[in-house]
């Protein structure tokens, strides 16, 4: 499938698939997505209430290494320590990480942002002191973690051109992989997917998108005390 790289309108770099019309981030802006999505609305926002040591984190698609990149940076300036696992079937090539230019549009290390890349597949490494990262290459079907994560930024490609990334199934899979009071945040707020995250158990929230997204969702897995 061809791929090409493609500024989005807030200068960051984006990975485009003309076949798809489809692309890794928002033509409306990759950094500006990633920080509301998933790090307003995941990451600061579980933090704001819980004070995990470490926080654990699962990422849905670590394609291009943006999230995981802007977790990192702000988990430094928080002092925060954070085990990172980043599930993908399909890791884009070096030529293609050379050409993203996130380190200088986020004024950041680039040396840190190779180091996320280069870092071995199915082993966890300390990325820094804070940050422990594990790629692990599967495909989301064949995720079957219990209670490990306090966090998921669901971040497949979208409903249109991979359902299968977004049945019921699938979030059944991220309900188990929560621990509870755990948190799901995704830039999808389509209805089918809303219900399928009612369905296996989360409690659903619609909220702002980011640029040129009216809505996103924010599903949190409350434990059973809670519920009763």
């Amino acid at each position: 499938m061809k791929r090409e790289i493609i500024t989005t309108e807030d200068g960051s770099t984006t990975i485009h698939l003309p076949d798809w019309n489809e692309q890794y981030h928002s033509k409306h802006g990759a950094i500006q997505e990633a920080y509301h999505v998933f790090i307003e609305m995941g990451f600061f926002y579980f933090l704001k209430n819980n004070q995990p040591k470490p926080l654990k984190i699962l990422e849905i698609g670590f394609g291009t290494g943006l999230n995981s990149f802007i977790t990192l940076i702000e988990a430094e300036k928080l002092s925060v320590k954070v085990n990172y696992t980043g599930v993908e079937a399909y890791p884009i090539a070096s030529e293609e990480i050379e050409k993203l230019n996130y380190p200088k549009q986020l004024n950041a290390s680039e040396e840190l942002f190779l180091k996320l890349h280069e870092s071995n597949w199915n082993t966890s490494e300390s990325i820094t002191n804070a940050f422990n990262l594990q790629k692990q290459k599967k495909f989301f079907s064949e995720i079957d973690d219990q209670s490990q994560y306090h966090l998921i930024y669901f971040d497949a490609f979208g409903a249109r051109v991979q359902p299968e990334l977004w049945t019921e199934e699938i979030f059944q899979k991220m309900f188990n992989a929560l621990k509870e009071d755990g948190v799901l945040v995704t830039y999808s707020a389509k209805g089918s997917v809303r219900r399928a995250m009612q369905t296996v158990g989360f409690t659903v929230e619609k909220l702002p998108g980011p640029p040129g997204k009216r809505q996103m969702l924010r599903g949190t897995k409350h434990s059973q005390l809670t519920k009763a």
